[in-house]
């Protein structure tokens, strides 16, 4: 995966369950707040887009547990980003503690974009991904 994009965060008690690690389902909220944190820093407001009638739809997302967080661990969330086909466009993310690097999540969040709930090319992505010197390439 290319990185273009990181995010440092810090595990937060309440996200944690009683085995006392992060629950699973909170790797997904850490995803996707890295996520909007790239779009949002290249231009690209999820309200404004809305607000536009288009609106960027997770379809899939496929996820592999490496290693467990735990309360204050400190990690990174990378971001890459790749196209598949001629609609969808793929996040490959990981997250990665810093304190010994080693990685807690793979992840591969698969999306579309939707004009007036209808599948639309991802040429705004292109455009805007482009312009800031970022690639958004097929495989």
């Amino acid at each position: 995966m290319d990185k273009v994009y990181e995010l440092e965060m810090q595990v937060r008690d309440y996200e944690c369950d009683i085995q006392g690690i992060v629950n699973n389902a909170v790797y997904q909220n850490y995803l996707e707040h890295c996520r909007h944190e790239f779009l949002n820093e290249v231009g690209l407001n999820f309200a404004q887009l809305h607000n536009d009638g288009i609106d960027a739809v997770v379809i899939r997302v496929e996820m592999d547990y490496k290693q467990s967080l735990r309360p204050g661990d400190k990690f990174l969330v990378t971001l890459g980003m790749h196209k598949e086909g001629r609609l969808r466009f793929v996040f490959d993310q990981n997250i990665i503690r810093k304190s010994d690097g080693k990685v807690a999540i793979q992840a591969k969040v698969t999306g579309v974009l939707t004009k007036n709930g209808r599948p639309i090319a991802p040429t705004l992505f292109d455009e805007v991904l482009t312009a800031q010197g970022y690639t958004f390439n097929e495989l």
